[in-house]
């Protein structure tokens, strides 16, 4: 069992910074591929970022590639999405995700954070 806290959340303007962390309980934390997903009002959870195990691995959706970068610390048991150069499509609930494989699916992943909200102003 892994249990995921999300941080880091806010309101800033477009343009601007964020960067979220999400806490994960328990030992186990390095066998997992970790996820960030994200979702707007009135719309479907949407993959955003994905890291394997090892960190050696990454996925990015296509709306955030080159603005985005996801990181792990395997020591801390932390996972990171520093996001960049932020746009008000952006806003949305933040979730980290816990998962056996570097997938960009809801399903492929096993345990879910609480979220975190992000609020980008124009």
């Amino acid at each position: 069992q892994v249990q995921l806290v999300e941080s880091g959340g806010g309101l800033v303007q477009a343009g601007g910074s964020l960067r979220l962390s999400c806490a994960a309980s328990g030992r186990t934390f390095s066998s997992y591929a970790m996820g960030w997903f994200r979702q707007a009002p009135g719309k479907e959870r949407e993959f955003v970022a994905a890291i394997s195990r090892s960190g050696g691995r990454t996925s990015y959706a296509d709306s955030v590639k080159g603005r985005f970068t996801i990181s792990r610390d395997n020591a801390k048991n932390t996972v990171y999405l520093r996001m960049n150069s932020l746009k008000p499509e952006d806003t949305a609930v933040y979730y980290c995700a816990a998962g056996r494989t570097v997938g960009t699916m809801a399903f492929e992943y096993d345990y879910w954070g609480q979220g975190t909200q992000v609020t980008v102003s124009s």
